[in-house]
């Protein structure tokens, strides 16, 4: 399994719309970064991946499950580029903002940090067992 970060608008399509849609999940659409789309191409079925809320809440919310892997964008007219479909698991014990990631020399290397346009991402596993760590204790 791999893991992955995912980042969405929350004002155009948040958590709660993706655990709206339940275990079969939704399209994940309107990648135009050729990056981003190559990182769409390599998730396999089963992989996971971080549900990050941009703009201004800049906050990891959830997790998802990749259910469908790449498949030609309906949004896209040229066809050149891909969706995936992602089903929500769970939402995290209490948000974890990209301030708590900049403040943690852990994320030293994380794409977040370093290509903070990219759209689609991979996180190592130990960013994700970090991040799943930072959730945790803002909670006691």
């Amino acid at each position: 399994m791999h893991y992955w970060l995912m980042k969405t608008e929350p004002e155009t399509f948040g958590w709660a719309q993706q655990m709206a849609l339940g275990d079969e999940g939704g399209i994940w659409d309107g990648v135009r970064n050729h990056q981003a789309a190559n990182f769409l191409r390599a998730m396999q079925a089963g992989d996971r991946a971080f549900f990050y809320h941009t703009g201004k809440e800049r906050q990891i919310v959830g997790v998802v499950e990749v259910v469908r892997t790449a498949f030609p964008d309906p949004t896209d007219p040229s066809g050149r580029f891909v969706s995936i479909s992602p089903r929500a698991l769970y939402t995290l014990a209490a948000p974890v903002p990209l301030v708590s990631l900049r403040e943690d020399p852990r994320f030293a290397e994380c794409l977040l940090l370093r290509q903070p346009r990219l759209s689609v991402m991979p996180i190592t596993a130990a960013e994700w067992s970090a991040i799943h760590e930072i959730a945790r204790t803002a909670m006691t």
